[in-house]
Formats: structure tokens, sequence, C-alpha cells
């Protein structure tokens, strides 16, 4: 099959900064792709890279798209290297979104969500808004100012969160070892006190990427449950993590962790803990990656999808871009 290919990428500024372990992050940036078919079925994709998490930059797949002519094929869409695992999400959700998504469906609405909280003081009043648009799941990001300051706001914010809600905290790979082990720690005493009922789900990604082994001792040695994210950011590290032995939860990045087939096809061979989140991408990329989670989420565990707040709504700019196509 051929293909008439056209994109064009955008822009989108936060309501107010991203802050995590990585630093501040202000405008989203990414690029939406057009695929039609020889029957002029539409399949719509997005590129929505973040090469500090993994992925390739924004340049990089710009000049990936820029060096395709006009008119594609199926071999070249299932060719795109590793090395652009989000330009191989984005074309092949396109695929499948168009004349190759025979088995596309809308996402499951049984699926429900996380949202995400803002860093430091912030989370403490911001929670009530987003519990009162049916949030029951909420992650807090972590490792970014002093942790004897997060621990004071940690403190305030369990005792103000509602009996039964589900926290993650997202250190982004910033604590130290010892930090790491000061966080899992007070999170045990938390689950040990039966006057809290509210559940710690998992710390995330508590050590830098190259401490694997750190975190595999630390999955061993308390209750808090450890998720895996920017050490399994790509297909090829996920690989690795598990055959390393990695047993825990997987935060799945459907935007930048490449091929959703062959996401598929590990998924069903290992039948591993998923938890799936955003990369902030606009609602095309959203669709797409629901899809992914809908089929491939276990354990109930919700999805990192709730950040619409952290942009004005998208319907009128992304309907315009989509229209200049």
């Amino acid at each position: 099959m051929r293909y008439q290919f056209k994109f064009r990428p955008y822009q989108r500024r936060f309501l107010r900064s991203l802050t995590t372990n990585h630093g501040k992050w202000d405008i989203r940036e990414g690029i939406i792709l057009r695929l039609t078919d020889e029957t002029l079925k539409v399949g719509w994709g997005e590129i929505a890279p973040i090469s500090w998490f993994g992925s390739e930059t924004l340049e990089q797949a710009l000049n990936f798209c820029r060096q395709l002519p006009g008119e594609i094929t199926d071999e070249i869409i299932f060719s795109i290297p590793d090395e652009l695992p989000a330009c191989q999400f984005g074309f092949e959700s396109a695929w499948e979104m168009g004349s190759g998504g025979d088995n596309f469906i809308t996402p499951n609405s049984s699926l429900f969500y996380s949202a995400l909280l803002p860093s430091g003081e912030a989370a403490l009043n911001q929670w009530e808004t987003l519990w009162q648009q049916g949030y029951r799941t909420f992650k807090w990001k972590i490792g970014v100012d002093a942790i004897a300051d997060e621990l004071k706001i940690f403190e305030s914010l369990i005792h103000t969160l509602p009996a039964f809600t589900k926290l993650r905290l997202d250190a982004n790979g910033g604590l130290s070892y010892e930090e790491a082990n000061l966080w899992l720690l007070t999170c045990d005493n938390l689950k040990a006190n039966a006057e809290l009922p509210l559940e710690i789900e998992f710390i995330e990604q508590p050590l830098p990427v190259e401490k694997f082994q750190g975190m595999l001792e630390l999955s061993t040695s308390y209750e808090t449950a450890i998720a895996l994210d920017e050490s399994v950011a790509t297909l090829g590290q996920l690989a690795a993590c598990h055959q390393q032995g990695w047993r825990g939860i997987f935060v799945i990045k459907p935007g930048i962790v490449g091929s959703p087939s062959r996401l598929r096809k590990f998924c069903h061979q290992h039948q591993i803990d998923t938890v799936f989140s955003s990369v902030f991408e606009t609602a095309i990329a959203r669709l797409a990656a629901l899809q992914l989670a809908a089929e491939l989420s276990r354990n109930n565990r919700a999805v990192g999808f709730g950040i619409d707040h952290f942009f004005e709504q998208e319907e009128t700019w992304l309907q315009s871009l989509c229209n200049s196509l």
C-alpha cells in the first residue's frame, strides 16, 4: 500500500512550567502526521519526542520527516530505525488508524486515570479541584526540592487527601540511594499506620537509569513498590530490564516507547505489570496511546493521562493545524 504523507510541527505552551528533576519544561513541541491511502482513507499520527527521557530530539524527528518522499509505503513505515522511537510510534499509529487499522477501536471507557499534581506545595492547593473532577489516583513529583522540605509537604499531603486515595511518588531518577531508602521507609511506615487509609501505590524511578542494580535491590527490601520509568523509556530498554530480572512495575510511555506492534508482542509474551503514561501529547497521540493501554493494562492500574489541566483547551488550534495539512 502507498500513502500520501504530510506533516507539520506544532508548539503548545504549558499553562505553568512543568518542574521535574530534569528541570523546567515550558513548551511542548511535536509533529502531526497525515497518511492518506489509495482509497483516500486518512490516518493521523503524532511524533512527540522527549529527548532528555530517552527518545530522539525534535530536530532528528523533523529531519527524518523532511527526507521522506511525498509518497511512502508500508515498508518505510515498518523499517524506521530504533533510534527514532517517537517516529516509530507516530507513523505506525497513523497507519493503524488509517488503512491498516481494521482492529483500531475507541479506547475502553473502563480505563480510569491518574492526575499529575504540581511539584512542591502547589500540590496542596490543586488536588481538591482534581478530586472534584473524579480523579482518585494522583502522582506527585519528588526529588525536585530538598528532601526535608518535600517530606514535610508529603506529611501535609497524606493527611489532607481523602481516604482510599492512591498516591504515586515520581522522582524522575533524582534521588540518591540514601534518599530513596528514606522515602521507602517513610512510605512503609505509612502503610503500617491503620489510621491513614491512603495507599502509596509506588515510587517511580527513584534512582538514575544507570543505577538499575540499586533499584533492583531496593525493590526487594521494602513493602512499597518501585516502578521503572526512565529506565524503560524505549522497547530496547524495556526488554533489557526484563532480561536483567525486573519483575516490578513498568511505566510505559507509548509516545516514545517505539513500535506499537512490537510493544504488543512483548507485553503479551511476558505479561508484565504495566502503567501507561502520557508524554503530554495532543489528542491525536493520546487516542493511539489509550488504545494500547486498553489492550495491554493489567492489575487494574490507573493510566497516567490526567494532564489536561497543564494546557489550555486544544480543540481549536489542533483542528486548525489538521485542516492546514
